[in-house]
């Protein structure tokens, strides 16, 4: 599908991130992803926030195009291609933790919305901490970690989750954020037997499964992905060291 949406609603979740609500029909799943269009500016993919007839993106500016993003106001316009991608795949009976890094968490509650999943969130410091309570709507459990000690545990969001496989039972993780942290899920998920998915992310252009500039290691993220399974991110070679820039080169993480 392929729209010019009309921001409904902008909401500010923190110092450089912000939601913006659209109305867009067709149905999309926890995971998926949508090309957005900033007038005059760019084209970048972006997973929704919130997958009903209303429909979201949580955007933190960090670039020219996302920037752009964070000066539109209510009633401004958009384009919209999408959704694309596979989304996450649970049962109501699997026992998920949900892991989110940064704004990463973002795609997630779409998830912890359907499952009421146990949610840990991580961030560097306590400013950086997003939708804690928006999760709490949803998850009877979250908690929440910051680099610096600043806000709740002190330490990462693995080293957090950590201790939650340690303490309670669970039949999967689902993660998304940084890859560094996602390369450490991974592994400890790995190391643990535990089924996990996780959100991965490349610079991508078409969204489509044409361009080929998001391909890892012959997978492409927005055809094959973004979410994968433990046992296809096992056979990634590139997943944690490399990805590729704007012009297709390889460049370490």
């Amino acid at each position: 599908m392929n729209d010019i949406v009309k921001i409904t609603s902008v909401k500010k979740e923190s110092a450089d991130t912000k939601t913006f609500e659209f109305k867009m029909d067709g149905k999309a799943t926890a995971g998926q992803f949508v090309m957005v269009w900033i007038p005059g500016v760019d084209e970048i993919p972006m997973s929704l926030s919130s997958t009903g007839e209303t429909k979201s993106i949580t955007v933190k500016a960090i670039g020219e195009a996302t920037k752009a993003l964070h000066e539109l106001k209510k009633n401004d316009n958009i384009g919209i291609r999408g959704p694309y991608g596979n989304g996450f795949k649970t049962k109501k009976k699997d026992r998920i933790l949900v892991v989110g890094g940064g704004v990463g968490i973002a795609a997630l509650i779409p998830l912890i919305r359907e499952t009421g999943a146990d949610t840990v969130i991580g961030a560097r410091n306590k400013k950086e901490v997003i939708m804690e309570d928006e999760t709490k709507k949803y998850s009877k459990n979250v908690w929440v970690s910051t680099d610096d000690g600043s806000y709740e545990y002190h330490g990462n969001a693995v080293q957090l989750m950590k201790e939650k496989l340690a303490a309670k039972k669970y039949d999967m993780v689902v993660a998304c954020g940084p890859e560094v942290m996602l390369y450490y899920a991974h592994k400890e998920c790995a190391e643990l037997g535990i089924e996990c998915q996780m959100s991965l992310e490349r610079y991508m252009k078409c969204g489509a499964g044409l361009c080929g500039s998001c391909v890892i290691d012959g997978m492409r993220i927005c055809e094959d992905g973004p979410v994968f399974d433990c046992k296809q991110i096992s056979k990634l070679k590139e997943f944690g060291k490399i990805k590729r820039d704007p012009s297709g080169a390889k460049v370490s993480l």
